[in-house]
Formats: structure tokens, sequence, C-alpha cells
């Protein structure tokens, strides 16, 4: 080996005693660190379980806005969440045991909009047709709000490179067709192997 041709080691003005070696260390070892999470790419996992149109809302706008911020971010659907991949979205809103769901006025002066109608269980359970007027006064008021429709955003999400995962398990379960779904969908995987994802994620949320 020709010793004279090795490269020197760049030592960066290393010093020699033991103390100030030792804070050099230190110092290079924050900068590393500093500039490692300067360039590391956030991520968000989702966990989506629920097939209404209420809860359709959630999943679809923080991973929107995940990916509108540089995030990696993924949904998987699993068991009532699978609806929302659906080829066909008929998603309604179930008032049935959520007292905490307000009715709105979608149409009228702002005072009447601004009011909270809370609907008793016992009207909003045996009043024929009751669960299609509240889905109909929901399509309403995010339509005069100016907030975009559950297929929408799921478009956004899609052309936001969010990855929609799957859940096989549930698929299997409920004797769904692959072909019911959406192409978009990256992959058809169980739990086990989305867990594998989230816990990797800097944020993890179940909807």
């Amino acid at each position: 080996m020709n010793i004279a041709k090795l490269q020197p080691v760049n030592t960066d003005a290393m010093p020699t005693d033991l103390a100030a070696l030792e804070t050099w260390f230190d110092r290079r070892l924050d900068e590393k660190l500093a500039e490692r999470e300067a360039n590391r790419i956030p991520s968000l996992a989702l966990i989506a379980t629920k097939g209404t149109l209420d809860m359709a809302y959630p999943p679809f706008i923080l991973a929107s806005t995940a990916a509108a911020l540089g995030w990696n971010a993924s949904i998987f659907f699993t068991f009532y969440g699978l609806e929302l991949l659906k080829k066909d979205l008929h998603l309604k809103v179930s008032p049935q045991g959520n007292p905490a769901m307000p009715m709105k006025m979608p149409f009228g002066p702002d005072w009447l909009k601004r009011i909270n109608m809370p609907i008793p269980n016992l009207v909003s359970g045996n009043l024929p047709g009751f669960e299609s007027l509240a889905t109909s006064l929901m399509e309403q008021t995010v339509k005069a709000k100016g907030v975009p429709s559950i297929k929408e955003l799921r478009d956004i999400c899609i052309e936001s490179d969010v990855r929609l995962v799957a859940c096989q398990m549930t698929v299997d379960l409920f004797n769904y067709r692959q072909d019911e779904f959406i192409p978009e969908i990256a992959e058809w995987i169980g739990a086990t192997s989305y867990l594998a994802e989230a816990r990797n994620a800097d944020v993890c949320l179940f909807v």
C-alpha cells in the first residue's frame, strides 16, 4: 500500500485536549442531528373505521392537509371505513345515538343558521325518512359553506399521493369484491402489515 497516496482526514480544526475534544464531538453531533431533522419528511398514519357522511370528513381532511404540508400520509380503511373507498358513494348521516351532533339549517337568516337543534333519539329513530333529511341538510350545509364533497376530498388525496390502504380482512369478512372499490387503492393488506407502517409514523390517529 502506498501510504503517501492516502488522503488526510479533515478534522475541522479538531482540538487535542480531552475536554475540548468532548465539546467538539458534542457540537458536531448536535449539528448532524439538526441537519437530519431538517431534512426528514414527517409522516401521518390514519385508521378510518367509520362509514357515515359526517365521519368521512376527518380522515380525508387530515390526510389532504398533511400532504399539502409536504408530509407522507396514508389512510388504512377498515370495517365500515371501507365504504369511503367504494366507486359509488352512498354515505348518510346517522343522528341516532349521536347527541353531540347539531342539526343546522343550511338556509335562512344568519340567526337561524347559528341555532343548534339537537334531535332526541326518540324522534330521530322513529320519524320515517329522518336519516335522509339529516343527510340532505348536511350536504346543503357543506355546499353552502364551500366545503368540498367527500368525493372531491378523496380525489384531492389521490392527486396528492396520499396512500389509500384497504383492510383485506374486512373485505373477506363482508364478502366485498375488489372491483366494487376505486382502482387507486395502493394496497390490500391486514392490520399486522399496516401497524408496522403506523409504528414508524410521526403522527398516528384512529378516527
